[in-house]
């Protein structure tokens, strides 16, 4: 991985670099992506949770944009800790005990639907995302330096695409389980006594015990088949004490942090008011679980474009696709809020397309040239996932007073400034330091 600073001959961990690239890493490529299945669905299952806790409480867009501020404001907190674990245990142990965190928090859903207390359904998500947040520090760089340096935006948009395989099936799947029955009208709820209304809410709420208890029990059958597992063990992104570089003197890395908030927040504030969106009069009038299973397009189209996406970087310059999409993008966002009808529907619904490739793209191009400080870079950027914590709520405020259809100008702005990394803001130090 050249720097600016290094000289024409291989230093060794170019060399251990080089000699890596020449291995069959797939069965351990393939292992980890089962990683970003589970997260993927876990994560994807807020967007239904959103309507169903908002029924169930009685709340404002606000307000119920808490889901999500609880669930990514873990990223924010504890993703630097994440990347000291990485240092200390290495990438497969802290895969380990992410996956034992998340079915914690998976278990947490029991107690918090028993009670059908708002706030306890808040903590369990902080604690599942924190366990995801440690699976995002480790398999993400895991799999960007597990190979060949120039492929490395290809092989992470490959296993990401797996990742849009459970945001797919988590909407629909989430539809039958959680938003089966229907739920009593605001002024039904109004009308009734405390007692009633808690009884109703346990009862309503009920209908997330089976589904997270079975996630509870999946995630620790996945943490003990990773653990039997002998990954194989990547020297030169391994962390090593005294190395004369920071991290802060990468530019595509700190602008790549950026690019990570505005991505996630856009994708989640998008995701987030769906349900809520396919349901006013002016698009389509949906009920809430026929809208549920519409969402599941948004996230299938994440998915399709992942698999094309991992041909397209090896054949088009990582940025300059990033930068197409986004373009694209903004457009299809704009177009939803100036149209109505179902061409409002299926153009916000056209956006998970253009979003296929923008995580895994501006992740690999955050961390390119990072060399040992690469667990350290994962921490920062996977601490720019909070994002998908702040935006929703922003624009959860601006839908409580404009509306939802207008609402979404806020996902074109973050699109507006991928494009600039894009084109310009990821060059690496060699590029960026590059003589005339």
């Amino acid at each position: 991985m050249a720097t600016r600073e290094i000289a024409a001959s291989p230093s060794p961990a170019e060399a251990i670099a080089v000699a890596s690239a020449n291995q069959n890493y797939s069965r351990p490529l393939a292992i980890v992506t089962t990683l970003f299945f589970m997260w993927g669905f876990l994560t994807c299952l807020n967007d239904i949770l959103v309507p169903h806790l908002k029924s169930i409480f009685d709340l404002s867009y606000t307000r119920v944009m808490l889901v999500q501020f609880a669930f990514f404001s873990a990223y924010f907190l504890f993703s630097i800790p994440w990347s000291k674990v990485v240092n200390r245990i290495g990438y497969q142990r802290t895969m380990v005990v992410g996956l034992l965190t998340m079915a914690v928090g998976a278990f947490l859903f029991v107690p918090a639907a028993s009670v059908a207390s708002y706030p306890l359904f808040l903590t369990a998500l902080v604690v599942l995302a924190t366990g995801i947040t440690g699976l995002q520090v480790s398999a993400n760089p895991y799999v960007v330096v597990l190979g060949k340096p120039e492929t490395a935006s290809s092989r992470l948009d490959l296993t990401q695409a797996f990742n849009s395989l459970g945001t797919t099936i988590a909407p629909k799947l989430g539809g039958l389980l959680i938003l089966a029955a229907a739920p009593m009208a605001m002024e039904e709820l109004h009308h009734l006594s405390p007692h009633a209304l808690h009884m109703y809410r346990v009862q309503e709420a009920a209908s997330v015990k089976m589904p997270y208890t079975v996630i509870c029990v999946a995630l620790v059958l996945l943490a003990i088949a990773i653990s039997t597992f002998k990954l194989p063990k990547i020297e030169h992104a391994a962390h090593r004490p005294g190395v004369n570089d920071s991290i802060w003197k990468h530019p595509n890395l700190i602008l790549g942090a950026v690019g990570i908030f505005a991505y996630v927040g856009a994708e989640v504030s998008i995701g987030s008011f769906l349900v809520n969106f396919f349901g006013l009069p002016e698009v389509a009038g949906f009920s809430a679980k026929t809208a549920a299973g519409f969402v599941s397009f948004y996230w299938a189209g994440a998915m399709i474009g992942r698999f094309l996406g991992a041909g397209l970087l090896r054949r088009i310059k990582p940025g300059n696709l990033l930068g197409l999409c986004a373009i694209c993008a903004a457009t299809l966002v704009s177009a939803s809020m100036l149209l109505g009808g179902h061409t409002a529907m299926w153009s916000i619904l056209a956006v998970g397309l253009f979003n296929s490739i923008m995580f895994p793209t501006i992740f690999s191009l955050g961390v390119a040239e990072l060399g040992p400080l690469t667990g350290n870079g994962s921490g920062v950027l996977t601490m720019a996932i909070v994002g998908g914590a702040i935006l929703p709520v922003i624009q959860g405020v601006i839908a409580d007073h404009v509306g939802i259809h207008h609402a979404f100008f806020l996902p074109v702005l973050c699109y507006l400034y991928i494009l600039f990394y894009g084109l310009r803001g990821s060059r690496p130090n060699s590029a960026r330091y590059a003589k005339a």
